[in-house]
């Protein structure tokens, strides 16, 4: 579950100076190493079932963002660093290249993605190499619900952590896969992480009794 974006009609942008989003966070510890400010893309086609963000599927919804303007917000919160979650950030390698290589500009030192897609389905990709040129880590492969772990970035066991610097290692991501709430002076109830099936029900009831 992340933070809510106004909806806006129409299918996600096409020019590298846009990016689709479902929402932002500015202060996480359960998104990588650190404390990261985390942007959720709009838009996912892969239907793993149980996903985590289901609201972030349609490529219709969320906001369209100036990618100059997300990467000064990204920047000025990024403590550690910055993840890029989704939805599926592939899904847009345009903008997710002209992004990362933003953050890069403003002097952010970690950037770490979650995608759904393997190596091999990456390489067939248009400017998903261009992207991954800018990364430090890359959590990749689809969320399998039978597979589901406990205390770890990667969400279930099939997933792949890929380190594409020496920024970080192994070590840096130990304690990870926990699980965050916070409550916005708007009222709204944010959920990020790595929550149980019971948990997200509990906070979607949690945010409906405003």
């Amino acid at each position: 579950m992340v933070t809510p974006s106004s909806p806006q009609a129409g299918p996600p942008p096409e020019a590298s100076t846009l990016i689709r989003i479902a929402g932002r966070l500015a202060d996480s510890g359960v998104n990588g190493p650190g404390r990261r400010a985390v942007v959720h893309v709009q838009g996912c086609t892969l239907g793993c079932g149980g996903c985590f963000n289901p609201e972030t599927h349609d490529a219709g919804g969320g906001t369209v963002a100036d990618i100059d303007e997300l990467a000064d917000w990204l920047a000025e919160h990024a403590k550690d660093g910055v993840t890029v979650s989704g939805g599926e950030p592939f899904q847009q390698a345009p903008a997710l290249a002209a992004l990362a290589a933003a953050l890069r500009q403003r002097g952010v030192a970690s950037l770490m993605v979650f995608t759904g897609y393997d190596l091999a389905e990456l390489a067939a990709i248009p400017s998903a190499a261009e992207a991954m040129a800018h990364l430090d880590v890359l959590v990749a492969g689809r969320f399998e619900a039978t597979q589901r772990t406990e205390g770890s970035i990667a969400a279930s066991a099939n997933q792949r952590l890929h380190f594409l610097t020496d920024r970080h290692a192994p070590e840096d991501f130990d304690g990870q896969g926990g699980v965050e709430i916070s409550i916005l002076p708007d009222g709204q109830v944010v959920l990020t992480g790595f929550p149980s099936p019971a948990l997200r029900r509990g906070v979607r009831a949690l945010g409906q009794l405003g």
